[in-house]
């Protein structure tokens, strides 16, 4: 259970969506508090979580082999496969988008009678950025906990979930890898946040020279997480219900 949590959490702390909108929370009017009270939303589904799978399972793993571990596994087992699946499509869109683009480029370079010199255009990047920044200046700090709850990657936390199944909460190792998941998959909002209380001046033109970075490997890192992830899950799950 703990390399599954663990591996779980690395997942949703890598998961490039969430920071990259973290960083603009942090970069609007009264960033500071915004990105605290979208940390405390984002670990508060955590906790609301696994509080949840505990209240059903009484703190006790299901016996090996009985209908609710059976059950279990099929739905980690369908969670895997979904990963997969979608990790997939998103690399075959991926693909479409980059075989189309230079082909476009290239014919625009050979009408005006110019070789193809085309760059990602991050002119539209950086101005869709900034209307996002001014629509989170005039948000309130509530707010930052709903966009944490909305930016969740639930297929990640839904497979923390059934693994919470295995957890006996009569071992204080079990509470302690119930902790170090939820620290974990907050890792990297915690260190932006703490990067913006302690040195503000360079931390936000730097946070956000990172998030256009991400912007442009945020599919490759998707599509790989989702494998990852995806593959590991199915065939663990795979092994245990043959076995």
């Amino acid at each position: 259970m703990v390399l599954d949590l663990l591996l779980i959490a690395l997942a949703i702390t890598l998961d490039p969506l969430p920071v990259m909108a973290f960083v603009l929370v942090v970069a609007s009017a009264r960033g500071v508090w915004k990105g605290l009270t979208f940390i405390l939303g984002w670990l508060a589904c955590f906790v609301a979580v696994i509080a949840l799978v505990l209240a059903l399972t009484g703190g006790q793993p299901p016996a090996p082999k009985s209908p609710p571990s059976t059950a279990a596994l099929a739905i980690k087992l369908t969670i895997g496969v979904a990963l997969v699946l979608y990790g997939v499509h998103r690399h075959r869109r991926r693909q479409l988008v980059r075989d189309r683009t230079p082909s476009a480029a290239t014919t625009a370079g050979s009408e005006a009678g110019h070789p193809d010199t085309s760059e990602p255009d991050v002119s539209s990047s950086q101005g869709s950025s900034s209307s996002i920044g001014s629509r989170l200046d005039r948000g309130s700090v509530g707010a930052s906990a709903g966009l944490a709850v909305l930016l969740q990657p639930w297929g990640l936390v839904a497979a923390g979930a059934v693994t919470v199944v295995e957890a006996n909460t009569s071992h204080f190792s079990t509470w302690l890898a119930l902790f170090s998941f939820c620290l974990l998959a907050t890792a990297t909002l915690l260190a932006a946040e703490l990067y913006v209380v302690f040195a503000p001046e360079s931390a936000q033109p730097r946070l956000l020279r990172m998030r256009a970075w991400m912007e442009g490997h945020q599919q490759q890192a998707i599509v790989a997480g989702c494998l990852l992830i995806g593959l590991y899950l199915t065939g663990k799950s795979i092994y245990q219900l043959t076995s």
